[in-house]
């Protein structure tokens, strides 16, 4: 695994942590990490497991010691993804001003964060399925573990009510549809349209929420 504070540095910036050199760490990590970037980066199938191995700087034998085919190490990177990602997505929230209850507007700035990242590609799990979910079935499921996650934080934000779960689903949808549409902005570009796009849809949803009555409990 990952040292935590790495992890956490990575999280924070959403980039490589280039405080430590990939080869001082063990084997499977240096696989692992070399996997992410070039998975993400030039995607899945444009990467073969020669460059893996080349960039991470360990020997076939070790490779295949640890990862007996491509698809256990799409796996693996898919995984790493997932706690990567969240554990950015929630510290982002908090940093932007995310609340229970309070409302959607700091995903706005959350998503605006990672926006604006050079390494940014768009959703790994989005763009894992558009490759290779009618050929590893199991990655669907974990793609949509992953969405499920998100959802639950985002639903979080919200405050109680009969729509909650919904309108979580719905901020959800938004989301992802901003992310797909800032794959196609100028990654320098000020004013982005999938950010402005998403204030609007999530302010929509957010007056929605405050106008629906919450669940009172029953008296006793």
């Amino acid at each position: 695994m990952v040292a935590i504070v790495d992890r956490l540095v990575y999280n924070r910036n959403m980039i490589s942590d280039s405080t430590t050199l990939l080869s001082d760490r063990p084997p499977r990590e240096r696989i692992l990490l070399a996997a992410h970037d070039l998975f993400y980066r030039d995607g899945i199938r444009a990467t073969g497991i020669d460059k893996v191995i080349a960039e991470s700087g360990v020997t076939k034998v070790t490779f295949y010691r640890y990862f007996p085919s491509k698809n256990d190490l799409i796996r693996a990177f898919l995984d790493y993804r997932h706690d990567l990602w969240m554990a950015w997505f929630n510290d982002a929230l908090q940093r932007h001003g995310g609340q229970a209850g309070a409302g959607l507007m700091p995903l706005v700035a959350t998503m605006a964060e990672w926006f604006r990242k050079p390494i940014y590609r768009g959703c790994a799990f989005i763009n894992t399925v558009a490759e290779l979910g009618g050929v590893l079935p199991d990655v669907l499921e974990i793609c949509h573990q992953h969405k499920q996650d998100m959802v639950r934080v985002i639903a979080e934000l919200l405050p109680d009510g009969p729509n909650r779960q919904q309108l979580a689903n719905a901020a959800a949808v938004a989301i992802d549809g901003a992310i797909v549409k800032a794959q196609l902005e100028a990654q320098e570009s000020a004013e982005k349209q999938s950010l402005q796009s998403l204030e609007t849809l999530l302010t929509a949803l957010d007056t929605f929420a405050q106008s629906t009555p919450a669940v009172k409990a029953p008296d006793d």
